[in-house]
């Protein structure tokens, strides 16, 4: 999607959109409409009930000279950063594939800020992101058609605070092309290759630890769950040194399973293709290090994910095996399906070990007790620093990626004690997504701030949101960099 920006309005645009906050059709000037224009628009939003709520549309047919324009009245709401955003996304969603090409957006009779301004064109940009790559057949209705939304009269300042969401919104692309491909074409080599495609330029610095580097460093954990699998696990890590030399002050760590089977203890067949996703947390990080660099956030971060895919071969690892893990802490193996963790455990391990990190952030898509508990409208956090846990959560607010805290506690960390290992890698049957987190918890340094995000209700939607259309959401890539450019960005 091309997003432009020009001082005002063509007056021979063909489409034209024009926001409306709620209750200001009232206040609806002719302008270029025309008297008779606005009359034709005033009954077909009467017509429709319109009242201007965020994401609302209304399509009207008014005359221009002997022809016809299309203007459409886009609900804005409130008028905040999420209704804006809101009524970017709607827009895209109605003319996709509507058979418009290009449209103008006139916001010089509305007064959002800049930031808004930005977050719309941006919306509008994120929504129109579709994974047609293995359609064969398409009908000619069912291809997009949109290419290019006009922002004509934007407050000063919007296209500067459009390049960082442009950023964003390029990562989520990322993200979620990630989501969407198929297991047989994305497994951990192929993840780590689509990876430095798309960040190539952009300044990351790469690193790329193969099974014999993991043995080498006695990652057992993540070695255990990769061994009933062909193909070969890969611990994936991009850094930014966005403030010069030294450490990251952040590491983001990613769980990418790139096809969970379960393993021995496996799921049952109904909805186990869903599984392509249990790579969502990676996904998210590195979309997330793809938005940081390509805005040059002045930071120091780390994004590492662990790439393994789970399957049930004749090596594969069984119920009652027992594992070393990086740390040296050895665990009881009694679901293998709880592999997200042991994946974690190691790659946490792995950059507190070789960065001087002293916050880390880890996403997975961990438990479905976390889909029990919060739906698909929260992802789950658990922090061991108060501070910290509100910084997320205040960037899921301003974000709209959406958290939702829930507790540690020692009662928990009882759950997971083995008797012959240090550790079980499941608890009973209550607090499941607790005792995961109790569970990475263990592999934490004293003094290093951590904060787990289960996001397993997250990635992938079977409705469409604000921002992205049925299927992979890209969560994660606008909650992290705006906690990075809140808390990490002086």
């Amino acid at each position: 999607m091309k997003i432009e920006f020009t001082p005002e309005a063509a007056s021979d645009a063909p489409v034209l959109a024009l926001p409306v906050e709620t209750g200001g059709l009232v206040r609806m000037q002719a302008g270029s409409l025309g008297d008779a224009g606005l009359r034709v628009v005033r009954a077909a939003a009467a017509g429709n009930r319109f009242e201007g709520e965020a994401g609302s549309v209304v399509e009207a047919f008014v005359p221009a000279g002997e022809a016809v324009r299309c203007v459409l009245l886009l609900g804005t709401g409130g008028g905040s950063e999420a209704d804006w955003e809101k009524a970017g996304g709607a827009l895209t969603a109605k003319l996709l594939t509507s058979g418009v090409q290009s449209i103008t957006v006139d916001l010089s009779s509305a007064s959002p800020t800049p930031k808004a301004a930005a977050r719309f064109a941006g919306a509008a940009a994120q929504r129109a992101w579709r994974h047609d790559a293995y359609r064969a057949k398409l009908a000619d209705k069912a291809k997009p058609t949109l290419a290019s939304v006009t922002i004509a009269g934007a407050p000063d300042g919007t296209e500067a605070a459009f390049a960082a969401v442009d950023a964003v919104t390029q990562g989520m692309a990322l993200t979620r092309t990630l989501v969407a491909e198929p297991p047989n074409l994305l497994y951990p080599e192929t993840f780590v290759a689509q990876v430095r495609e798309s960040v190539e330029g952009l300044g990351l610095e790469i690193t790329v630890i193969d099974e014999a580097g993991m043995a080498e460093l006695g990652m057992g954990a993540l070695l255990g769950v990769s061994q009933g699998s062909r193909r070969e696990a890969q611990v994936l890590a991009l850094k930014w040194s966005g403030a010069g030399e030294g450490d990251p002050a952040l590491a983001l760590v990613g769980k990418g399973v790139t096809f969970d089977t379960g393993g021995i203890s496996i799921k049952g067949a109904a909805g186990m293709e869903d599984m392509k996703w249990d790579m969502g947390g990676a996904g998210a990080v590195v979309g997330a290090m793809k938005a940081i660099a390509g805005r040059k956030a002045k930071a120091n971060v780390i994004g590492v994910c662990g790439l393994v895919e789970n399957m049930p071969d004749g090596n594969a690892q069984r119920p009652g095996d027992i594992v070393t893990s990086m740390s040296g802490q050895t665990i009881e193996v009694i679901n293998t399906d709880a592999e997200g963790r042991l994946v974690l455990a190691d790659v946490i391990t792995w950059v507190q070990r070789t960065h001087n990190v002293k916050t880390i952030v880890d996403l997975a898509t961990l438990t479905g007790a976390m889909i029990v508990a919060l739906g698909h409208e929260h992802g789950g956090l658990f922090a061991n620093d108060d501070a910290l846990a509100d910084q997320l959560l205040a960037a899921g607010l301003a974000s709209g990626d959406l958290l939702w805290r829930f507790p540690l506690a020692p009662a928990y960390d009882k759950m997971i004690d083995s008797p012959i290992a240090d550790m079980k890698n499941i608890g009973g049957k209550g607090a499941g997504s607790i005792t995961a987190a109790q569970f990475i918890k263990r592999f934490v340094d004293d003094g290093v701030r951590w904060a787990h995000l289960d996001i397993a209700g997250m990635v992938w939607s079977d409705k469409a949101g604000p921002t992205f259309d049925k299927g992979a959401t890209g969560y994660g890539v606008r909650l992290l960099d705006r906690f990075v450019a809140d808390n990490f960005e002086g």
